[in-house]
């Protein structure tokens, strides 16, 4: 056993009690363990706090937000002191033998590098929870950076402490790093491809926090709420969640609903399928019934109109217009009412607009509106909406009537040849 400095000066204190030398060893050792509490305990619990609330009255609103982030890095700058403490004193303060000396700088340096990978590691963090509070940070998220500055942090501490326990220099170690190179690209395959695709997300603005994305491979449906170096969270609109590889976003397809949340309203685009049979040339007798119920002067310029219109003709430019009316329609962007190609379920007449109020619930709302009311003026146009036969026939103990009878196959109402 060495004997330190501090051994020394505390010997005559043991000079007449027995086993002086082991004592003093004691001693010392404790004092050396105490003064690395005292130290820990002292930035720990005042020094570091301290600041930590100077800083803080400094922007509370900023900085505030980050306290337990800040919480975190004052315990391992204490930590880090501890450990630069114990290394510097410890030839002068601990009295062991050169085994376990060597032994516990060992672990010393090792526990000096894991903090200060730990440090750099908060204050990353730190840094990207500032840069997130800047109005730009949604649009271009770094949050895939952030965690490779991490990777490569701990894997050179990782290096580097193996370096320690083996007492190789570190180009040692990454020497035996290209023998290896096919594993590791292999193992780390998804994280090379996620920083890869992070890079090209944050340059490109492809997705970023907020976003309603829909990925129809991956079953995700909803908003964006972590962008991460492997994987991209989102949140569906049922409250689950689906994780989804970063590297897909860009390897594959998706549809990002931000254009439409930044224009200037959100599309609606429905119709109805007019029965052709309810189709007809209007009569001025039939329009003077029409102007009664409604007045279509107040949506269609009656001058305009050709000598011969059909009553769908009219039930067309007065749906546009009672579109280009309506308070809650952008009519600033394409509104139309239009003819589609006939199909063996009608005529489908297409409602072509743009709602101002782009929240779903509203937007949603808005639609039943309107097709609630176009519905309800059909029959004053003198039209049908087609509806496939349900099948569905009268109870059995209804009263019967001397209406005739019908019997429905094939999606055809048939008259009964027995009445």
């Amino acid at each position: 056993m060495t004997n330190t400095h501090l051994q020394e000066l505390i010997t005559p204190w043991f000079d007449k009690v027995p086993d002086a030398d082991f004592l003093s060893s004691i001693t010392a050792t404790a004092i050396g363990v105490c003064s690395l509490l005292v130290l820990y305990l002292f930035t720990r619990r005042l020094m570091l706090p301290g600041i930590q609330k100077i800083v803080t009255k400094l922007s509370p609103e900023r900085i505030g937000a980050l306290s337990p982030m800040l919480t975190k890095l004052n315990k391992r700058i204490a930590g880090l002191l501890c450990c630069v403490l114990f290394l510097a004193t410890f030839d002068s303060v601990y009295p062991v033998n050169e085994l376990a000396a060597e032994i516990l700088k060992t672990v010393g340096q090792a526990l000096l590098i894991i903090y200060v990978g730990f440090i750099i590691s908060s204050i990353v963090s730190i840094a990207g929870a500032i840069y997130n509070q800047l109005e730009f940070a949604r649009e271009v998220p770094i949050q895939g950076l952030i965690q490779v500055v991490k990777l490569i942090t701990f894997i050179v501490c990782a290096i580097l402490i193996v370096s320690i326990f083996l007492e190789k220099s570190p180009t040692y170690i990454l020497s035996g790093f290209g023998a290896i190179a096919a594993v590791t690209l292999l193992v780390f395959k998804d994280t090379i491809l996620g920083f890869v695709a992070s890079i090209q997300i944050a340059a490109n603005r492809l997705v970023t926090y907020g976003d309603w994305i829909q990925v129809e491979n991956y079953g995700a449906d909803g908003e964006v709420i972590d962008l991460g170096l492997n994987t991209v969270k989102v949140r569906n609109w049922d409250n689950t969640i689906t994780t989804i590889p970063t590297y897909m976003l860009v390897a594959g397809s998706f549809k990002n609903w931000r254009g439409m949340q930044e224009s200037g309203g959100r599309r609606i685009k429905r119709s109805l399928n007019i029965d052709m049979h309810s189709i007809c040339l209007v009569s001025d007798e039939f329009r003077k019934q029409i102007d009664a119920a409604i007045p279509l002067h107040d949506y269609i310029r009656v001058t305009t109109l050709p000598a011969q219109v059909s009553n769908l003709g009219l039930f067309r430019r007065y749906a546009e217009g009672y579109l280009k009316q309506h308070s809650k329609i952008n009519t600033s962007l394409t509104l139309m009412v239009r003819e589609l190609q006939p199909l063996n379920h009608g005529l489908p007449i297409e409602f072509y607009c743009f709602s101002e109020d782009k929240r779903w619930i509203s937007y949603e709302h808005l639609q039943a509106e309107i097709m609630d009311h176009l519905l309800a003026v059909l029959p004053v146009f003198g039209l049908r909406a087609y509806q496939s036969v349900s099948g569905q026939l009268s109870p059995p103990n209804e009263q019967q009537t001397d209406k005739p009878t019908f019997r429905v196959m094939a999606n055809s109402v048939v008259k009964d040849p027995q009445q």
